[in-house]
């Protein structure tokens, strides 16, 4: 049987061609919006991070653009160890467009060493350039300290400040644990090593040592105050009983210079110093991109829900549950209101 010829191409229209052409036409053009597009993103996403690097002061490219300008430095909630913090202070130091730096407090303390490291930093700034601090609603305990550096500080007249001492916190839980039937044993090296402990009561001696260490503490505390004041340390001691004091209180007693906010501050700076009170003020940042976009852990995220102060008694409170009953920053400059 003959096969059955294929039947003839049919020959396209005429208009066929030009639709090809067109769509031809079409892809070309997504295509080059497409790469337009991709070219703004880039754009963008490089100005973004060259805005961002402006931030980070002392870097050169805050001196080309930034030009000169204050850093305002904001310590709020618990004061605890923050390295991030003092090398921004220090790179702020170091830049050429930082004319002075004013520090914003609103915070009732915190660890004692936290306190000493932001004192030393700030001082360090002070070395070059002016300092001045301003209070907000609290500043006790370790948010007095780091102020110590300031040449001028203002308080309202309601700010909540002073409380200059140290205090060690710990708990017993024994009896408690013994009316479960549970008792916990600790093998030392010495009869001093699980002071304090919360599985059994301070000994004599070992209260006696600890109240040794936080005298010291206080020590350091009133000479901080006491050289920043230029006070004689018999006056400061007499003060330093932790007690808090209003802004006017404080005010009578020597512990701030004045009442006042930034504005005060301000004019403080160009009386002083002849930094123009129109001059930019930039916030001081300690971390960076990553780390303030998506938060570097856990803590990160429990402070940006609940506030700093809360993340950092976090990591406070459960160091001391699972490690030894004092740690490195197991004393506090912290006022705390009694619950009574």
């Amino acid at each position: 049987m003959a096969e059955t010829p294929a039947p003839a191409a049919q020959p396209l229209p005429a208009s066929s061609g030009l639709e090809a052409d067109l769509l031809l036409d079409r892809r070309r053009l997504k295509r080059s919006r497409g790469l337009w597009r991709a070219l703004a993103v880039l754009v963008v996403l490089a100005g973004a991070a060259l805005a961002f690097a402006g931030t980070r002061e002392g870097t050169p490219v805050l001196a080309a653009l930034g030009g000169p300008h204050l850093v305002r430095l904001t310590v709020s909630g618990t004061i605890t160890e923050d390295r991030p913090l003092l090398e921004a202070i220090d790179r702020a130091a170091k830049s050429s467009a930082v004319r002075g730096l004013l520090l914003v407090v609103n915070s009732p303390g915190g660890t004692v060493s936290g306190g000493e490291s932001l004192h030393a930093a700030l001082a360090r700034f002070r070395a070059s350039k002016p300092v001045v601090a301003v209070f907000g609603g609290t500043a006790a305990s370790a948010g007095y300290m780091i102020a110590m550096p300031a040449e001028r500080i203002f308080a309202r007249e309601s700010s909540v400040t002073g409380s200059i001492g140290v205090l060690l916190q710990s708990f017993d839980v024994s009896d408690a644990l013994r009316s479960i039937g549970v008792s916990a044993e600790t093998i030392a090296s010495g009869p001093l090593k699980d002071q304090p402990s919360p599985f059994r009561p301070l000994t004599e001696e070992g209260r006696a040592e600890l109240r040794a260490v936080v005298a010291d503490l206080h020590a350091q505390f009133v000479h901080m105050v006491a050289e920043g004041r230029r006070m004689p340390e018999e006056r400061v001691r007499a003060l330093a009983d932790g007690r808090i004091m209003t802004g006017r209180q404080a005010l009578a007693e020597g512990l701030v210079d004045a009442i006042g906010g930034e504005p005060e501050a301000r004019a403080h700076l160009a009386q002083a110093h002849g930094i123009d009170p129109d001059l930019p003020l930039r916030d001081l940042h300690a971390r960076d991109l990553r780390e303030r976009a998506f938060g570097a852990s856990l803590a990160g995220t429990l402070g940006e829900a609940f506030g700093s102060g809360f993340a950092a008694m976090l990591r406070q409170s459960v160091k001391s549950l699972i490690s030894e009953g004092l740690g490195v920053d197991g004393a506090w400059a912290l006022w705390q209101p009694s619950g009574r």
